[in-house]
């Protein structure tokens, strides 16, 4: 029966979710569990396209994605796959009725990581955000309103907001990764080899504005989602606090972390904000 390999199915999406993202998967186990599974759905398709083209290096990265693609599509008309991560995406995406522009928009910007480098101009960076990290949070808000589209219309732009802020602090913090390891850069107008304190400090007063803008969403979530969103903010708001306290020069030469007895901290204290709504 069907019903089984959808169970497998679900299965594998948190087993790749906690297994790639503990401070995702810490954040996602605070969700009601109403919801819960169809966010592991779909961390499980983004982080597995993500994979393809940033860590697959000795395989066709371009033939396993193109590859992918063509499944994607025929689970999305069938409503099956064989990929099991693919057949739990399906499901969240028809149950949510996730638009198909922002699925497209995703594998669009992933596309461009299988030979695009550098970002030169503001319009091709916000594209980028835009189809990498807005559209993420555009289908997990999706599922955070239950079918409910005049609430999805009143927190779109917030989610958008939230998403950016997320994607620009893993590009500040990935800076030596993604410089030396995939040779790319995103900030535009940037010149990493000589990065000093000001254009740090400009980049994270954009993050900061993306942040407060993302908070007021959050504030107006549904009580399933409000607290498991809450907490990913959290721990995103350490990183960038970690970031700000780490000289430019150091930045490219490291990679900053939220130790894990840190993240249970930041778990207990925003519990405490969270019941006493200081939010």
């Amino acid at each position: 029966m069907k019903s089984i390999f959808d169970i497998v199915s679900k299965d594998c999406s948190k087993i790749v979710t906690k297994t790639y993202s503990t401070s995702f998967s810490m954040a996602t186990k605070m969700l009601s569990s109403s919801i819960r599974q169809d966010i592991y759905n779909i961390y499980g398709f983004v982080r597995l396209a993500d994979e393809i083209v940033d860590s697959f290096h000795d395989y066709p990265k371009e033939k396993l994605f193109a590859k992918f693609e063509s499944d994607l599509e025929i689970s999305l008309q069938n409503k099956i796959s064989l990929n099991p991560i693919l057949n739990a995406f399906q499901y969240t995406y028809h149950k949510c009725n996730i638009d198909r522009e922002l699925v497209d928009a995703f594998m669009d910007s992933m596309r461009l990581d299988l030979h695009k480098s550098t970002y030169k101009t503001e319009e091709e960076y916000k594209n980028y955000i835009y189809g990498s990290a807005d559209v993420v949070g555009l289908m997990c808000l999706k599922v955070f309103v239950n079918g409910n589209q005049e609430k999805y219309n009143c927190l779109k732009d917030f989610a958008m907001a939230l998403g950016s802020a997320f994607q620009k602090v893993n590009f500040l913090r990935d800076l030596k990764a993604d410089y030396e390891g995939l040779n790319r850069t995103y900030f535009p107008n940037t010149d990493l080899e000589n990065l000093d304190e000001a254009a740090k400090q400009q980049i994270i007063d954009d993050i900061e504005n993306d942040f407060s803008e993302g908070l007021k969403g959050i504030k107006m979530l549904p009580l399933e989602a409000k607290f498991g969103v809450f907490m990913a903010y959290r721990y995103y708001r350490q990183l960038l606090k970690k970031l700000k306290k780490t000289p430019a020069l150091e930045i490219k030469n490291t990679r900053i972390r939220v130790p894990n007895y840190k993240k249970i901290e930041l778990l207990t204290r925003s519990y405490v904000k969270y019941h006493l709504n200081l939010l």
